[in-house]
């Protein structure tokens, strides 16, 4: 017999229409809609939008079979698989958008892999409320810190050089040269900027 799942749940006010969800699906078949919050070692927190009303679940990532991530323009789903190793250290860190680079307090050394589980949202100019993939089909601008990848996404830099994309693509991030962890978001002008990602790093 599957084993239902303990979560903890509190209720949370709606409040406006969903632009886009998450779908959590469990080891016993259960598919949950809604938004993942955050990972916090052996546990997730993820919001369920069902119903009539909101609930904030913790769950344990045994329990989980994936999580698919569904893009906010498309609509086109992203299954995190949920791959990373075990016994990585972890630490998580909320990206304010309005910085231009946010200081991880991480060292990385040549030849480390990096793994990233994001979500939230951020306003990068009126209107446009993205998740970490940002901005579709947005235009290239050399003002950008990567000018060819969408506009408010979330984005990582090792040491004084090395920019790279990271959406909500899990990893692995192999690392080229020694130096410390930034994230920011790609946007030219960040303080004007409205929300914050939270990313959980695994190294």
């Amino acid at each position: 017999m599957t084993r239902i799942v303990a979560a903890i749940s509190v209720l949370v006010v709606a409040a406006g229409a969903v632009a886009s969800a998450d779908t959590l699906v469990l080891t016993n078949g259960r598919r949950v809609q809604g938004e993942l919050l955050g990972v916090f070692g052996r546990e997730i927190e993820f919001e369920d939008r069902g119903g009539s009303g909101r609930r904030i679940m913790s769950v344990p990532r045994a329990d989980i079979a994936r999580i698919e991530f569904q893009d906010d323009q498309s609509g086109n789903n992203q299954d995190s698989g949920f791959v990373i190793p075990r016994r990585l250290r972890e630490r998580t860190i909320v990206v304010n958008s309005t910085e231009p680079w946010n200081d991880t307090g991480i060292e990385l050394r040549a030849g480390q892999e990096v793994y990233f589980q994001s979500s939230g949202h951020v306003t990068w100019s009126p209107n446009r409320r993205v998740d970490a993939n940002g901005t579709r089909n947005s235009k290239p601008d050399t003002d950008r810190p990567l000018p060819d990848r969408p506009s408010g996404a979330l984005i990582g830099r090792i040491g004084e050089r090395d920019v790279f994309f990271i959406g909500l693509d899990v990893g692995p991030y192999r690392v080229r040269a020694n130096g410390r962890l930034y994230l920011g978001v790609n946007d030219d002008v960040t303080g004007d900027n409205t929300g914050s990602f939270r990313v959980l790093l695994s190294y």
